[in-house]
C-alpha cells in the first residue's frame, strides 16, 4: 500500500539499537512480571521493578524505562544481550518481548450520524450534562492545544474523579489545558532509548505533549472537539465543526513521534491513562497480527476493559486484501472506515470533449488565468518510475507547464503533486491502479490536482499513449457537495476480516465514518503534512480508520453518559447489535473498491446508528472472567494468561472453545472433514422495559442450516438474563470456497438486536 501522509509512520516491525556507553548494544524490552510474586515489603510495583533489576546486578538507573501497574504488570527496559537470559530465569518474570514499532491508521459527521436530528435532540441535550464527566484518553501524536476544538467555553470544571495532569514541557506549559482539554502527556523513553537517543530524524518535533504532525489533534477534536462556527478547509467542507461528544473531556497521551510508536510508550500511555481516571480510550494506531500475549495494545486495553475503560482501535489501512484487520481483541472496539454523504467533485476534460469525473481539496489559482487546455503528458523520465511521479523521476523540460497524469501507488499521494510541481508541471491527475480500484480520496495537494478511479484513470492512460494527436486536458473544481449517494460506502483502504489470530471473532466489529473527514490540526503542518507546504489552516480533511476510530470512541462517550453502569463489552454490544448495512438508497452497503456488495468481513456488524445504540433493548455482556475462559480457549500457557490478565490461580473451564464467548457476532468454521456442526451459546441481557418479549429471525445461506433455541425470549424485569443457544450445519455435500454470510436477530415491535455470521469452510 502506497505511503498516505500525514497518517503513516513506520513498518510495525522494526527494532533499533543503541551503541551503550558500557561496551554493548541495548535493546528495548517490555518485561512482565508476577503480581502475586511482589514481597509486601515494596512500597509500590515501581519500586519492586527497580529493586529486581539491582538483584540481577542491572542498574535501574541506566537501564529502567517504565514501571506499569494500572493497565499491566511490568516494566520496560533496554537491556544487554546478557541480562536476558537473567531475567527470562527469574521466577518473578512471566515474559520478556522485544519492543516493536506500531504505525498510525490514518462538520459532516455529526449530521450522518444522526446526531443532530430533531428527534435525537432531546436526548442529546439531556446527555451534555452528563458526558462532561467523561475523558476520552486519545493516544496519538499529542494535541494543539490552541486549536478552537478544544476552547472550554461554559464547561464546569473536571470531574472531582480526574487524576491527570497537564505535563509540562517544550513550548507546552501546564496553562495549555483547561476545561475541555483536562490532561496532557508525553511519552517517548522507549523510542528516545531503542533509537540512541535520537527523535525526530532532524525534523522539527516538540519535546512535550504538542503535536507537530496534525493526527493527534484531529482525532481528538473528532471524538470530542467543541462546537466550532465557519470551519472549513480553505473553503472545503465549511460549516460547524463539533465532536461527537462535545460536552466531554479530552486528555492527550502523546505516544508517537516521527519515527513511530514503540509499544513501551504506548503500554506506559495507556497505564498512565487508566491510573487518570480515562472512561474511554481512543487508539488510532495498530500493528501486525500476533497472539495476544505479544500485542501491546491489546494486553494494555485488557487492563483498561478491566477497570471498565471502553476502548476503540482502528482496524487498519491494508484493505480491500482480506485477512488485514488489526487490533483483533474481542475487549476492543475494532472500527473499520466508510464513506460519507458529502464529496469534493472535480472534473478532468480532455479535447475529445470527454469530462471525467474526479475529486479534489485543491484551493489555489488555476492552472492559466482562464480554464483552458493544456498539454497532457505521461511517463515523462528516463523510465516507467516516472510514471509513478517518484521523486526526481521527471523530466522538467518534457513536463513544464504541463498536466501530467501520475499513477498511484508506492509514494504518498501529496508527495506526487510535490514532484509534478517542483519539476514545473501546471497541473496533476492522480489515477488509481488496480490496487486502489474505484475509491477516490481528495487531497489539499499543492498545485491544481484531480484524483480519478481506476476505470477513469484507464481511459486517461490510454488517450495519453494512443489519442493522436497531441493529448490535452483542463482540470477544473466544483467545492462541496452534499447529499451524496449512495452513501456510506466501505472504503477501500479499510482492513478487512477474516481474523487472523482468532477466527472464531469476527473482526472489525463495525465501521464509521473516515473518507475526506474535516477536524482540527496542528498549527505547525500543512494541510499536506509536506514541509515545503506553508499554508496553515485550523482544520483538515485527511482519510483512514484512524478517523473512523474516534467517531466510535465519541459516541461510545455519549452511551457511558447515559449509562454509566453500562460494561464496556455492554456499550460494543449496542454500537453492533443496532449497526445498519443498507446505504442512503437502501441498497446493501457497497465496497469502494470495486463497486461490489460488501460483507462482514469488510464492515463486521455494519455502520454505527449512535441514535438506535441509546436503546438497543438487549446487550451481549462479557465479564473478565468470560475473557479469561476465553483465552484458556486458545490454549495459552498459565504465564501467558498471566500477562495478559494480571492474575494469579488462573482456573480453566474444561470445555469452552473460542466461538463460546458471548461476543454480539458470529464466526463460524467449519472443517469440511471433522466438524461440520458448530452449537453455540449466548446470554442476552435485558437493557430495554420490563416484560419485553424476543423472536428470533434468521437469515443464512443455502449450504447451512441455523437452529435457534428457544426461539423466543421473555424477560420480566430490567437486567434480566436469558440464554439461548444457536447450531450452525453445514449441509452434506456442500461447503463453498469462499466465505459467505448471515444473520441472527432478536426483533420485537420496538428493537431489532442482530448479529452479524460469517461462515468459513476449511478442508
Amino acid at each position: 500500500m502506497e505511503l498516505t501522509l500525514p497518517l503513516i509512520l513506520l513498518v510495525a516491525s522494526l527494532s533499533f539499537a543503541d551503541a551503550n556507553s558500557d561496551g554493548g548494544n541495548t535493546m528495548t524490552y517490555i518485561v512482565f512480571m508476577d503480581p502475586a510474586q511482589m514481597p509486601a515489603v515494596h512500597a509500590s510495583p515501581a519500586h519492586w521493578h527497580a529493586v529486581h533489576l539491582e538483584s540481577l546486578s542491572i542498574d535501574p538507573a541506566r537501564h529502567l524505562l517504565y514501571s506499569y501497574s494500572a493497565a499491566a504488570h511490568g516494566f520496560a527496559a533496554a537491556l544487554l544481550p546478557d541480562h536476558l537470559p537473567l531475567l527470562r530465569g527469574s521466577p518473578e518474570v512471566l515474559q520478556v518481548v522485544q519492543d516493536e514499532v506500531f504505525q498510525l491508521h490514518t462538520t459532516r459527521s455529526p449530521e450522518f450520524l444522526g446526531l443532530l436530528t430533531p428527534a435525537y435532540q432531546p436526548a442529546i441535550g439531556n446527555l451534555e450534562a452528563a458526558t462532561h464527566d467523561v475523558v476520552i484518553g486519545v493516544l496519538d501524536t499529542g494535541v494543539w492545544p490552541e486549536s478552537p476544538s478544544f476552547a472550554g467555553g461554559s464547561l464546569p470544571p473536571p470531574p472531582a474523579r480526574w487524576k491527570g495532569v497537564c505535563e509540562a514541557g517544550v513550548d507546552f506549559p501546564p496553562s495549555a489545558c483547561g476545561r475541555k482539554l483536562v490532561g496532557a502527556r508525553s511519552f517517548s523513553r522507549g523510542l528516545r532509548a531503542a533509537n540512541g537517543g535520537a527523535i525526530g530524524m532532524g525534523k522539527t518535533t516538540f519535546r512535550s505533549a504538542r503535536d507537530r504532525d496534525g493526527h493527534g489533534t484531529h482525532t481528538a477534536s473528532t471524538a470530542a472537539g467543541a462546537v466550532v462556527a465557519n470551519a472549513s478547509l480553505l473553503g472545503y467542507a465549511t460549516g460547524t465543526a463539533r465532536g461527537m461528544a462535545p460536552g466531554a473531556r479530552v486528555a492527550a497521551y502523546k505516544v508517537c513521534w516521527p519515527e513511530g510508536c514503540l509499544g513501551s510508550d504506548i503500554l506506559a500511555g495507556i497505564d498512565a491513562a487508566v491510573a487518570d481516571g480515562v472512561g474511554v480510550l481512543s487508539l488510532s494506531l495498530g500493528g501486525g497480527a500476533a497472539p495476544y500475549f505479544r500485542d501491546t495494545v491489546a494486553v494494555g486495553a485488557f487492563g483498561a476493559a478491566a477497570a471498565g475503560v471502553f476502548v476503540s482501535c482502528s482496524a487498519g489501512n491494508s484493505g480491500p486484501s482480506g485477512a488485514t484487520v488489526s487490533n483483533s481483541a474481542p475487549w476492543v472496539a475494532t472500527v473499520g472506515a466508510g464513506t460519507l454523504d458529502r464529496d469534493f467533485p472535480a472534473y478532468v476534460t480532455l479535447s475529445t470533449g470527454a469530462r471525467l469525473a474526479g475529486v479534489s481539496l485543491y484551493a489555489g489559482p488555476s492552472p492559466s488565468p482562464r480554464p483552458a487546455m493544456l498539454p497532457l503528458v505521461y511517463g515523462s523520465g528516463r523510465d516507467n518510475a516516472s510514471k509513478l511521479c517518484l521523486t526526481g523521476t521527471l523530466d522538467p523540460a518534457a513536463v513544464r507547464g504541463k498536466i501530467v497524469l501520475c499513477d498511484r501507488g508506492v509514494n504518498a499521494r501529496v508527495e506526487k503533486g510535490a514532484v509534478v510541481k517542483a519539476a514545473g508541471g501546471a497541473g496533476m491527475v492522480l489515477a488509481n491502479t488496480a490496487a486502489s480500484g474505484e475509491e477516490l480520496v481528495a487531497d489539499s495537494h499543492l498545485l491544481p490536482a484531480v484524483a480519478v478511479g481506476r476505470t477513469v484513470g484507464d481511459k486517461i492512460r490510454e488517450y495519453a499513449a494512443h489519442g493522436g494527436g497531441r493529448p490535452m486536458a483542463m482540470l477544473s473544481f466544483g467545492g462541496t457537495v452534499l447529499g451524496v449517494r449512495p452513501s456510506p460506502v466501505v472504503a477501500a483502504f479499510s482492513s478487512r476480516g477474516p481474523n487472523t489470530v482468532v477466527p472464531e471473532i469476527l473482526k472489525p466489529d463495525m465501521i464509521g465514518p473516515g473518507v475526506n473527514i474535516l477536524a482540527g490540526w496542528s498549527g505547525v503542518a500543512g494541510p499536506t503534512g509536506l514541509a515545503k507546504d506553508g499554508r496553515r489552516t485550523n482544520f483538515n480533511i485527511i482519510s483512514g480508520t484512524s478517523m473512523s476510530c474516534p467517531h466510535i470512541s465519541g459516541v461510545a462517550a455519549l452511551l457511558k453518559a447515559a449509562h454509566p453502569n453500562w460494561s464496556p463489552a455492554a456499550i460494543k454490544s449496542a454500537l453492533m447489535t443496532t449497526a445498519y448495512t443498507v446505504d442512503n438508497t437502501n441498497s446493501s452497503l457497497q465496497d469502494a473498491a470495486d463497486g461490489s456488495l460488501s460483507n462482514a468481513f469488510a464492515y463486521g456488524a455494519g455502520h454505527v446508528d449512535p441514535q438506535k445504540a441509546l436503546s438497543p433493548g438487549l446487550v451481549y455482556d462479557i465479564s473478565t472472567n468470560d475473557y479469561v475462559a476465553f483465552l484458556c480457549s486458545l490454549n495459552y500457557s498459565g504465564p501467558h494468561i498471566q500477562v495478559i490478565t494480571k492474575m494469579s490461580n488462573i482456573s480453566c473451564p474444561k470445555k469452552f472453545r473460542p466461538g463460546d464467548l458471548n461476543y454480539p457476532s458470529f464466526s463460524v468454521v467449519f472443517n469440511q472433514k471433522s466438524k461440520r456442526i458448530m452449537r453455540f451459546r449466548r446470554e442476552l441481557t435485558n437493557v430495554g422495559p420490563a416484560m419485553s418479549v424476543y423472536n428470533v429471525k434468521v437469515s443464512s445461506p443455502e449450504s447451512v442450516r441455523v437452529t435457534v433455541t428457544p426461539t423466543k425470549l421473555t424477560f420480566k424485569k430490567v437486567g434480566q438474563k436469558q440464554r439461548y443457544y444457536v447450531t450452525f450445519m453445514s449441509k452434506a455435500g456442500q461447503g463453498p470456497t469462499k466465505p459467505d454470510f448471515g444473520w441472527v436477530s432478536w426483533v420485537n415491535d420496538e428493537h431489532v438486536v442482530r448479529s452479524p455470521v460469517a461462515y468459513t469452510w476449511k478442508m
